[in-house]
């Protein structure tokens, strides 16, 4: 499913001279590894609620880090969307992290397209626990503890997803 954006990856990496991956240049941390585990924080969400990890107990989570001013966000947020609103109610779980300047701009940004899936800021308590991956936008799926403390990653992508591989999202329900 995602052979071709992995060859053009790799390609853009070899002809970049180095031939190491994006995430190995700038100290940006490395998309996890499918398999590890990752503790999940309590984030404020731009509407003013609090998202809580044990809420989302046993279930699958997307963790989706954006930015208002990212086009290759502007196209993959309405698939997070639509996957959001078709797969909730199967327990799908979104948690988008805003790594914009300023939350107003986040908040504006979300009410303007009509998205409703829950988006906090990327503070820096937050990446402690969820620090960003390099590029953008980064998806990472996780299999959530019944308690929800930590997320088992079953899936990691950083880049824009073709909308088919974001609606592909739901197998890991």
């Amino acid at each position: 499913m995602f052979k071709r954006r992995n060859l053009l990856k790799t390609t853009a990496a070899l002809m970049a001279g180095s031939g190491l991956p994006a995430w190995a240049k700038n100290g940006e941390s490395p998309l996890p590894k499918v398999g590890s585990s990752l503790a999940l924080p309590a984030v404020a969400l731009l509407d003013g609620s609090a998202w809580k990890p044990a809420d989302v107990g046993g279930k699958t989570l997307v963790v989706y880090w954006w930015a208002s001013w990212c086009p290759f966000c502007a196209v993959q947020s309405p698939h997070i969307e639509a996957l959001w609103r078709a797969q909730k109610a199967k327990g799908l779980e979104v948690l988008a992290l805003s790594i914009d300047k300023q939350p107003a701009a986040a908040a504006a940004y979300m009410k303007a397209k009509g998205y409703s899936f829950p988006a906090g800021m990327l503070t820096p308590e937050v990446a402690k626990r969820l620090p960003k991956p390099a590029g953008l936008p980064v998806v990472v799926v996780l299999k959530v503890s019944a308690d929800g403390r930590e997320g088992k990653v079953v899936f990691a992508e950083s880049g824009e997803m073709f909308p088919e591989d974001v609606e592909g999202l739901k197998k890991y329900l």
